[in-house]
């Protein structure tokens, strides 16, 4: 079975993540969606996420194309995550260029070499958590 990985927020799934995991699962058999914890994510987006993390863990549990949804590590750059599932795949989004450069410096203490795939986007202009957050704020008031 050919495992692959993803990473990501998910603070609220949208048309552009259920793209994102069709394509990556297409370079394998079986998809894990790592979900950045709730500190991890306010440590380099500046705010928690809007939904919390056993919130975004259940939503992407229903999800058709994700077959395991986990949290990922509590430190940033510890990678006990890739280490501990050992994906044959890790496919990035298009806009994850720093998650990519931290990966690359890490991969010697992986013990092994994923391939690493970048994903196409996914009507960007259109779905991008960011957009869809300001949007729906904006419709709240």
């Amino acid at each position: 079975m050919k495992k692959v990985m993803v990473f990501g927020v998910f603070d609220g799934v949208h048309e552009g993540h259920r793209w994102f995991f069709r394509e990556a699962k297409s370079y394998g058999d079986y998809l894990i969606a790592v979900l950045a914890q709730d500190h991890i994510v306010e440590h380099l987006k500046g705010h928690l996420p809007r939904i919390n993390l056993a919130k975004r863990f259940e939503a992407l549990k229903k999800e058709v194309s994700v077959d395991e949804a986990v949290a990922g590590d509590s430190k940033i750059g510890k990678w006990e995550i890739v280490k501990k599932h050992k994906p044959d795949v890790i496919a990035l989004g298009y806009d994850q260029l720093r998650l990519k450069e931290s990966l690359e410096a890490h991969l010697n203490e992986f013990g092994y070499r994923p391939e690493i795939k970048f994903m196409n986007a996914h009507e960007p202009a259109k779905y991008r958590s960011s957009i869809l957050n300001k949007s729906e704020a904006q419709n709240l008031k």
